[in-house]
């Protein structure tokens, strides 16, 4: 028998890791009321976006590789669509107004559990400023995108796919490329 908690409760929740009849993974399982704790992949979203032919990037202010750049994405919250998400990634971390108008990239990063969804942006007005997590905010011409200093991957995949499809209306949203798949 389980000890209870002060509560009268018992147990501590999925704490034993099973795998349950009909599944074939191993699962966090609570042996006292056998409720299974299903771990999913997190999805990031984000943006590619640009103010006529300069890129808005944001310098992280934190970890992991705060002091990097990166362009305005992060994890989906609850009860969001990915679209919403991707507009308030920018203005938390930039300030920034942003129109969406593609699907620019679904990268797939088994090794963190995530799935991107990048789209591409432009700026409704040139009005941006460093967000709560950013230190900077700054839009860099193509050739002086501090490409050395970029904080992520797949903020190098994005930008390369957007100068990919850069003036096509329409395209088939990018994926990881082959040569840099294992770069996480």
């Amino acid at each position: 028998m389980a000890d209870s908690g002060a509560d009268g409760r018992s147990g501590a929740g999925p704490r034993i890791r099973e795998i349950p009849a009909g599944d074939n993974r191993p699962r966090l399982v609570c042996p006292d009321c056998g409720f299974i704790n299903y771990e999913n992949p997190k999805i990031i979203v984000g943006s590619v976006v640009t103010w006529r032919d300069r890129f808005l990037l944001c310098r992280r202010a934190i970890h992991p590789r705060k002091g990097y750049w990166t362009i305005p994405a992060g994890y989906l919250e609850l009860n969001e669509s990915v679209i919403d998400g991707a507009r308030r990634e920018a203005v938390e971390e930039a300030c920034a107004d942003i129109e969406i108008d593609a699907l620019l990239a679904v990268y797939n990063v088994p090794r963190i559990s995530q799935v991107q969804l990048i789209y591409r942006a432009t700026l409704r007005t040139p009005d941006f400023a460093p967000g709560e997590e950013s230190l900077e905010a700054a839009l860099f011409d193509w050739d002086d995108v501090p490409w050395n200093d970029l904080a992520f991957p797949s903020v190098h995949w994005a930008l390369r796919h957007f100068d990919e499809v850069r003036g096509m209306a329409s395209f088939a949203p990018r994926g990881n490329p082959p040569d840099d798949a294992g770069a996480y």
